[in-house]
């Protein structure tokens, strides 16, 4: 094995991902045969490699992609002393980690994989990605909420992109994103008087919800493929 950059190597070998490893490397976390790694260090297999003193072996993984239905409740976050968090909740046999988010009081369809080179690829892409969600609010749904919801409503300092609303329900509707800011749907519904009661991710790409709730699958090929478009 050719020697390749720390956080590449930590990322294939299923550990994290390259930017959380950048993290690792930065906070002083990473040892390279018993010495502090450095941003842009290079390691092979005769290496020894740890992270808070934990040894971390390199061998060929099979990579691993699923899609799981989330429940409320469950945080989307590998750190693994947060109660609820999801790695321990799905207990894969593999070192996961997720693509993106979903926030606890939400559920439905997340990614997760022990592919870190995807992940950054997804993120990058991630503002041109389609991601669907059934909303469920507290009052009635209004022509002007649709037409608002639509247009763009400004949370966070900026205007959201515009996007497909449908009012499904008298109190329900489907929309469409493609960003992802922090807790946007919930923030957007907000700003325009609405409070959301329930909220379930469908759909991201053509990868479609259809596990039980606190569930998964793996994705067939087809749905890899859609990983790797840029």
């Amino acid at each position: 094995m050719d020697k390749k950059r720390i956080n590449k190597y930590l990322s294939e070998v299923g550990f994290c991902s390259r930017r959380k490893a950048d993290d690792y490397i930065s906070d002083g976390r990473v040892y390279i045969n018993g010495k502090p790694a450095l941003l842009g260090s290079k390691v092979n297999i005769e290496d020894e490699i740890s992270v808070d003193g934990e040894v971390i072996q390199y061998k060929d993984k099979k990579k691993v992609y699923i899609a799981f239905n989330k429940p409320v409740g469950i945080e989307c976050t590998g750190n693994r002393k947060v109660n609820n968090n999801i790695i321990d909740f799905i207990n894969h046999k593999e070192r996961l980690f997720t693509i993106g988010r979903i926030d606890k009081q939400s559920e439905g369809l997340i990614l997760l994989t022990n592919d870190g080179d995807i992940v950054n690829n997804v993120l990058r892409a991630e503002n041109r990605k389609e991601k669907e969600y059934i909303v469920t609010v507290n009052k009635k749904i209004t022509t002007e909420f649709t037409d608002k919801m639509r247009k763009g409503v400004r949370i966070m300092g900026k205007m959201t992109k515009r996007c497909f609303v449908k009012k499904i329900y008298e109190n329900r509707f489907k929309i469409i994103l493609t960003q992802g800011m922090n807790r946007q749907i919930r923030r957007m519904c907000e700003v325009l008087g609405y409070r959301v009661t329930k909220l379930k991710r469908v759909r991201i790409m053509d990868i479609h919800l259809d596990t039980k709730i606190g569930e998964y699958r793996n994705l067939n090929n087809e749905e890899i493929g859609q990983l790797f478009i840029n």
